[in-house]
């Protein structure tokens, strides 16, 4: 049996020696089958890789990619898990937020029979605002697209062979693998952990990336932009209807003044707004279905110390 333990790199140039003896420690040294470390480095422009290298040196089961820019957490994921050798594979953050000790729990999981063992937080020794964003955007996700998404929701997870090809298979961009594994609807067990808070170096999950998260989920996984579309579209035409009859039945009555400037000014502005709006989401899908027909790759590796197995 060989596990894989896939791990994503942002600008961890700090975090990841500390990582790999923690691995060392808490993993390695309590297993009795083979493994991997894959560490993809993803478009960092700090010294992670150069990191990276020195424990590849040290350790012969390490194996590192360097992506030639920053392709997304999607993408890195994406990249680790395609050139996987293991029976599973497990995903890893680099930021030493998530007890080692899980990766244990998670292949007796993937052992009793489950293909998707999911780690979920229980708890999170973050700020308000953190677990604010995080609840709200796994609230959204459970009512908008994913219903079986786990309340606090999950990063970490491990995968059967068999999944992992499936996800490959996918090969979608502008979507989030979180979401392909829960829409695949593989048997799937979960184990729970408290996420602790960062102590070394600082989080790269800015406001910008958190938003293009939703607009990917919501994009991918759900038809609510459509809907509200369809929506507001419904009720501008009521609206238009109604008002349209109140107008027609005044000036049979002789009761409309001359002047009706401001209230065709809120009106014109407010069916600006709707259209651009529609406009707007129309094009997100346009955009993403040429983006999709591009066949662009999700990724492009740069540098690494082995054969990859795609790029």
């Amino acid at each position: 049996m060989k596990v894989s333990v896939v791990i994503p790199v942002y600008y961890n140039e700090d975090n990841l020696m500390p990582l790999y003896e923690d691995l060392r420690e808490r993993f390695i040294s309590k297993i009795d089958y083979e493994y991997e470390i894959i560490m993809v480095n993803d478009g960092s422009k700090d010294k992670s890789y150069e990191v990276m290298q020195e424990i590849a040196k040290k350790d012969p089961n390490v194996r590192i990619i360097s992506l030639s820019r920053n392709f997304g957490s999607h993408a890195a994921c994406l990249c680790g898990l395609a050139n996987s050798t293991g029976d599973c594979a497990v995903i890893k953050a680099a930021d030493l937020q998530e007890p080692t000790e899980l990766l244990l729990e998670m292949v007796e999981s993937w052992k009793s029979g489950n293909n998707v063992v999911l780690a979920c937080r229980s708890d999170r020794e973050e700020s308000k605002s953190q677990k604010g964003f995080a609840d709200l955007y796994y609230w959204m996700v459970r009512k908008t697209s994913l219903p079986q998404m786990p309340k606090n929701g999950f990063d970490i997870y491990l995968l059967d062979r068999k999944v992992v090809g499936v996800i490959d298979q996918l090969d979608e961009k502008n979507s989030a693998i979180t979401g392909q594994i829960l829409w695949s609807g593989f048997r799937t067990g979960v184990v729970y952990y408290t996420r602790k808070a960062r102590e070394i170096g600082t989080s790269k999950w800015t406001l910008k990336k958190k938003i293009r998260l939703v607009s990917d989920t919501l994009f991918s996984f759900s038809t609510l932009p459509i809907r509200i579309l369809e929506l507001v579209g419904f009720l501008a035409f009521v609206i238009g209807v109604i008002w349209a009859v109140i107008v027609f039945i005044a000036k049979l009555a002789g009761d409309i003044p001359v002047d009706g400037f401001t209230t065709m000014f809120i009106f014109n502005l407010l069916s600006f707004g709707i259209t651009m709006l529609s406009m707007g989401i129309l094009g997100e899908y346009l955009w993403r279905t040429f983006d999709a027909s591009r066949k662009r790759p999700p990724y492009v590796i740069e540098d690494t110390n082995f054969d990859e197995r795609k790029s």
